[in-house]
């Protein structure tokens, strides 16, 4: 088992309450109560952070006063104070200190943590919090340590290179926060048990070749055996793993995306 140090980074042991709420939390069923997504329910409490990923005050600066957790989510929180005296919880970036100051506007400097339009941040950047609609809140880059990189403005669209690797267009008139997402020793933990994943909310994964042939295609056989068949498939009978494709063949985005992901561990 392991886990991140947040002493050295967070600066705030409770949430501003003005900013939190509770919320009925997502446990994998529907209004009757089925089950609709596996794997999920139970887990501690959580209190709901309001989190902006709008960033509709602009051209007014900002200062960081903390750096808090949020169970929500895998990045820290950062609970800034514009100038006149409005606070809002927004996602941190990497090496974001207690005391700086940061901007939103079509004039900011290319720091940290600053959102200008995709239009206005030069090649090589790299960015987080980007909106995949025109005013439409921040949808790109949102998990810690992630990041997309600006590699080239075309027209009206903005090429980045998305976490997965995948190349794709966005309107240049979109917007982004300059750097990457805090907290990116995130994916060094280890679970370590399986009661600290059912504190987390996450109930068990039962392998396919475990079940019965009538629950999941590659159930059934004596003893250990193969699944039968050349490519691994769900519970339902689509391909999933080991490189699968199982994007649709007429999705809406196909048009905006220049190069697909590379999969697999030696993808760059």
């Amino acid at each position: 088992m392991s886990t991140v140090s947040f002493k050295k980074t967070l600066t705030a042991s409770k949430p501003w309450k003005p900013l939190t709420k509770g919320d009925a939390r997502p446990v994998g069923r529907n209004g009757f109560g089925r089950i609709t997504t596996r794997h999920k329910g139970g887990g501690h409490k959580r209190r709901f952070r309001v989190v902006d990923f709008r960033y509709d005050k602009r051209d007014i600066p900002a200062r960081v006063e903390h750096i808090e957790y949020d169970p929500n989510r895998s990045g820290f929180i950062a609970r800034i104070c514009f100038a006149d005296g409005e606070r809002r919880y927004v996602l941190a970036p990497r090496s974001v200190k207690v005391g700086e100051i940061f901007e939103v506007g079509e004039k900011a400097g290319l720091k940290p943590g600053n959102r200008l339009p995709l239009s206005k941040i030069p090649v090589g950047m790299l960015v987080y919090n980007v909106e995949i609609k025109v005013d439409g809140g921040a949808k790109i880059a949102r998990s810690a340590g992630n990041y997309a990189e600006v590699v080239a403005h075309d027209a009206r669209y903005t090429h980045l290179k998305m976490p997965s690797s995948e190349i794709r267009k966005v309107p240049s008139r979109g917007w982004a926060s300059i750097g990457e997402v805090s907290n990116e020793e995130h994916r060094l933990v280890n679970i370590g048990k399986a009661g600290r994943s059912r504190w987390m909310g996450k109930r068990p994964t039962v392998r396919g070749s475990a079940m019965n042939p009538v629950d999941h295609p590659h159930g059934g056989g004596e003893g250990r055996s193969g699944r039968g068949h050349r490519r691994a498939r769900s519970k339902w009978g689509k391909p999933t793993g080991k490189g699968q494709k199982s994007r649709k063949p007429k999705k809406y985005s196909n048009r905006l995306i220049v190069s697909r992901r590379h999969v697999g561990k030696k993808r760059k």
